[in-house]
């Protein structure tokens, strides 16, 4: 059984799989593709990913743009994030808007992020571990980087006391002057 929450924006979902708790611990499906097409996620994942990072360390808001556009299914082995979605799509009713979702080993939540948004999340504890699937493998010259504080987006992060990676200190793309790739 899965259990799905969705947005005030089509196409991110919260995904709450069900967890098997006992003396000796727990279990879970993670990932099974039967359940995921029943409700709608008919992704082809071809990748995961994985980082561990400490507390504050942001990563994003990042996309790849078509024809490398990536789907992404997050979730947390250990530790929390702060995780964000913001809709690129130019002719969605919600463009330039976000949803965002706390994600832990303790909640087991996950959070599937279609194509057409930039992704990014802020690690709220020391050693934590994402885990990602992708749809497309990445491709360099197709990477987009959106600034993580831009005034536009006004993303509410719990905080703005973070780490960021080079590439993400030089993101320039604010996002008045920013052009989608995505109609």
């Amino acid at each position: 059984m899965l259990e799905i929450k969705k947005y005030n924006i089509e196409g991110p979902l919260l995904l709450i799989p069900r967890v098997f708790n006992d003396d000796r611990g727990y279990f879970m499906e993670s990932y099974q593709k039967n359940r995921y097409l029943e409700n709608g996620i008919s992704v082809d994942f071809v990748q995961d990913n994985e980082s561990k990072s400490a507390r504050s360390v942001l990563r994003g808001l990042h996309f790849q743009k078509p024809p490398y556009a990536q789907a992404k299914l997050v979730r947390v082995i250990a530790g929390a994030i702060f995780d964000v979605a913001v809709d690129i799509r130019k002719s969605s009713p919600t463009y330039g808007k976000y949803i965002s979702a706390i994600l832990s080993d303790e909640n087991k939540h996950q959070l599937f992020v279609p194509e057409g948004f930039a992704h990014g999340f802020l690690v709220l504890e020391d050693n934590t571990i994402v885990n990602y699937k992708v749809n497309a493998f990445y491709n360099k010259e197709s990477e987009g980087t959106l600034q993580w504080n831009d005034a536009d987006l006004n993303i509410d992060w719990p905080t703005h006391d973070v780490s960021l990676s080079e590439k993400d200190v030089q993101a320039s793309k604010d996002f008045k002057t920013f052009l989608t790739p995505f109609d």
